[in-house]
């Protein structure tokens, strides 16, 4: 699949979409009904029915069935997903997405096993889907990564994204006994993360590398394996050696320079990538 990571996301949310869609249209044609088909793939509130159905925790933050819905949280994701993919590779725009919605479930799930409020017959067993607490993950780590980053928006003119992100969570924190009140749970959980992931980050900590190796992991899985072949390196004299890490703190000083004069955001992906190895020896 070609494209950046949040392209890549997108794609998958959309064939998912269209999937459940076509989905329920054939069960309506043929009178067969979904046979809580939904249930199987939402995230539940109660533990009990979580138990016996724990890959609901991945696969609800990929399901929409509403085409309002999948249409502002892809909107959010492209918007938002770009602007983080200035600062960040696209390995930690697939891993905060993925933890940022684990993030979100729990929260949801805690929220409702642990308030009163919840208890209610009428609001027990609720189920949860959508991209949105994956999304605002993604939101929230960038905006706490680059506070001064400034975005126009229309009516308002030129803002600080964190401004808005804070916006944003505030409005989730007024709306957690609304009717849609799991979805702004998990947003909150969501944020959360988000913002966890940047001071961990910032610390030299990536909390995106384990869910990435399991990640590589199981698409390897499907993957077909080479025949293996089997090569020879001739070991590197100490001449060649000194020789190659000269370049390369040349190649790192000439980063290190570009800089101090032009800032951050004037690097190559190559030469961020380069500089954050750099960063972890």
């Amino acid at each position: 699949m070609q494209g950046s990571m949040s392209t890549k996301l997108i794609f998958i949310n959309v064939a998912v979409f269209l999937g459940m869609r076509l989905f329920f249209v054939a069960a309506t044609l043929f009178g067969a009904g979904d046979g809580d088909f939904l249930g199987y793939l939402q995230m539940p509130s109660s533990p009990e029915r979580f138990i016996y159905r724990p890959w609901t925790i991945l696969t609800y933050m990929f399901l929409h069935v509403d085409f309002l819905h999948i249409l502002f949280n892809m909107l959010w994701l492209y918007w938002f997903g770009n602007i983080f993919l200035r600062f960040f590779s696209g390995r930690h725009l697939g891993g905060i997405y993925v933890l940022g919605g684990i993030a979100g479930a729990l929260m949801f799930m805690a929220a409702y096993n642990i308030f009163p409020y919840f208890r209610d017959p009428v609001r027990q067993d609720n189920l949860l889907m959508g991209a949105s607490a994956s999304v605002m993950a993604i939101v929230f780590a960038v905006s706490f990564y680059r506070k001064d980053y400034e975005i126009n928006l229309l009516i308002v003119g030129r803002i600080k994204l964190v401004y808005l992100a804070l916006f944003v969570l505030l409005i989730d924190l007024l709306s957690v006994t609304s009717e849609n009140a799991g979805g702004h749970i998990a947003h909150l959980g969501g944020a959360l993360f988000g913002i966890f992931f940047t001071l961990r980050f910032r610390r030299g900590t990536d909390l995106t590398a384990a869910i990435n190796r399991m990640i590589d992991r199981a698409v390897n899985l499907f993957k077909r394996k080479p025949h293996m072949k089997v090569t020879y390196k001739r070991a590197e004299t100490d001449m060649e050696y000194n020789a190659r890490k000269r370049d390369e703190m040349e190649k790192l000083d000439a980063i290190l320079d570009k800089l101090k004069r032009s800032g951050y955001e004037s690097l190559s992906a190559e030469e961020k990538k380069t500089l954050f190895n750099a960063s972890r020896r």
